[in-house]
């Protein structure tokens, strides 16, 4: 049975404990870190997390910290005042800020530069902000939702990400699946983009067999957004009224994951990364990694035995 969650589309295990999360986490105030690859739907997940919530008629403010210069990035967030800098001819609001009352959401928090991480964590601390150029400090009432593809654990024993900030975001988690992990849903979501697309371009669209198949058999490194990116191109490459591996092929099906690799390589290569990056998170604890990723743990260290692996 197809399950609808809010925009997200799921009838796994995986996706189903997602939804679970994301209600029981809705009914709180908590700061939620959201982990997933890129692509896995972080920023659907956090307007799940508003929109369920007593905050859910405020306002929700996303802001990418990965879209913005550090300088500006810092104006953005906390706001300034008139003459605070060299075009600051008026007086403006941040993003944190205007969510008062709601949700802030900051994407790809792993890119905020040190600087402006600890003006945050000071906000979160407080839930006062301080405008750039400003002498006055305004109460904010804002729940903080932040998400990252990185491994921002990682990132603190770097040094890059500040331990006492991540320690105020990582009140709970939420981690996103990659798709190569819901097989499941593939089908599921690319016959609801599809019945989108013939909706959007007004004419019969329909997904062959050897479409579908062939769709199942990709790595999908850029998950739903590259799913969709890839059909949404075939649609318009296309004037029959089905979608064919071939027509997906023409499309950059094949291109977009593999670079001229074999299958067998690009699933090699994706099964590498995703044991690396489990094992990271992990700190090497190899039954800790063989329970998310679904596995016997003797199966994990086979697979680790062939791909070189150490658990260290």
């Amino acid at each position: 049975m197809v399950y609808t969650f809010d925009s997200m589309l799921g009838e796994s295990a995986v996706m189903r404990a997602v939804f679970d999360r994301i209600d029981q986490l809705a009914r709180t105030d908590l700061t939620v870190l959201i982990l997933g690859e890129t692509g896995t739907g972080k920023e659907l997940v956090a307007r799940s997390l508003h929109g369920r919530s007593a905050r859910g008629a405020g306002p929700f403010v996303a802001l990418n910290c990965a879209a913005l210069p550090s300088t500006l990035l810092e104006s953005e967030l906390f706001g300034f005042e008139k003459g605070s800098f060299t075009g600051a001819h008026a007086a403006h609001a941040g993003h944190i800020e205007r969510a008062h009352g709601g949700t802030l959401f900051l994407d790809e928090i792993g890119e905020m530069p040190l600087a402006a991480q600890s003006k945050l964590l000071r906000v979160l601390q407080e839930r006062r902000v301080q405008r750039l150029g400003g002498q006055r400090e305004r109460s904010v009432d804002v729940r903080f939702l932040a998400a990252t593809h990185q491994d921002l654990h990682g990132q603190v024993e770097a040094g890059g990400f500040r331990r006492d900030l991540y320690h105020r975001l990582d009140e709970v988690q939420i981690r996103l699946p990659p798709l190569r992990q819901r097989d499941a849903d593939i089908e599921i979501i690319a016959q609801a983009v599809t019945a989108r697309l013939a909706r959007e371009r007004g004419t019969p669209l329909e997904l062959s067999i050897d479409g579908l198949e062939a769709l199942r058999r990709h790595p999908w490194p850029g998950n739903v957004r590259e799913l969709e990116n890839t059909l949404r191109r075939a649609a318009t490459l296309t004037p029959a009224a089905t979608l064919t591996a071939a027509g997906l092929d023409a499309a950059g099906l094949g291109a977009s994951g593999g670079g001229g690799r074999t299958l067998a390589e690009i699933l090699r290569a994706a099964e590498e990364n995703a044991v690396r990056s489990c094992l990271r998170r992990h700190r090497g604890d190899v039954a800790a990694a063989a329970a998310e990723l679904g596995l016997e743990i003797g199966r994990l260290r086979q697979i680790m035995q062939a791909q070189g692996i150490e658990s260290d």
